[in-house]
């Protein structure tokens, strides 16, 4: 008698992720799932019990891929948030049914809350910490300049996600960057600093 096929939890997860990017979260369910890898709903309902369960595993999974997108390399503090910005409004541009799932549509996996949440959160807080001493301004100006760019990021990118706005990648690199600049400013750091620090990239 033949070996039965033992289909992985993550050769599942890894075929629903591709499904998910390529088609959207609303074309992922246990029967089309099976059939994309080539196997009966066994091994799904197996795994993961039923589609919520699916459901949730698949959002920690897809929040992993995009964070590890989203990971800088950069030492400047503000050329890090920099890099994060720049690659989320990627994931936006290039999948965006991932970036609906994840960000948009309460996949679960992504904090939710009201503004405070951004300067809150425990990395964000340090990283508010670097900024505040990369530019020699408080803590409380700093925290206002990342809540800012977060929301204005996040908004060009819910914007490009859902298909309400088309532009070049570069056209929107730089508008980024320009109200990340004016934020800096608006948070009391000097213009000529700004521009050297953009010049030391």
């Amino acid at each position: 008698m033949a070996r039965k096929t033992q289909i992985s939890k993550e050769v599942i997860l890894e075929t629903a992720l591709k499904m998910l990017i390529r088609d959207g979260y609303s074309a992922v369910n246990i029967k089309t799932l099976s059939k994309e890898i080539g196997c009966s709903t066994q091994p799904l309902v197996w795994h993961f019990d039923n589609m919520e369960g699916l459901r949730k595993a698949l959002a920690d999974y897809a929040l992993a891929y995009a964070n590890k997108k989203m990971c800088p390399s950069a030492d400047s503090a503000v050329n890090a948030f920099e890099q994060v910005g720049q690659a989320y409004i990627k994931i936006a541009l290039y999948e965006p049914n991932l970036f609906q799932f994840v960000f948009l549509n309460g996949s679960g996996s992504y904090p939710m809350g009201n503004a405070s949440m951004l300067t809150d959160d425990k990395d964000h807080a340090e990283l508010i910490k670097m900024i505040a001493g990369e530019f020699q301004i408080t803590e409380q100006m700093a925290g206002q300049y990342l809540q800012n760019t977060v929301i204005y990021t996040h908004g060009l990118a819910t914007f490009i996600a859902t298909g309400m706005m088309s532009m070049p990648e570069k056209e929107i690199m730089a508008l980024i960057n320009q109200a990340g600049n004016n934020f800096l400013i608006q948070a009391g750091v000097p213009s000529d600093k700004i521009t050297q620090s953009c010049e030391d990239k």
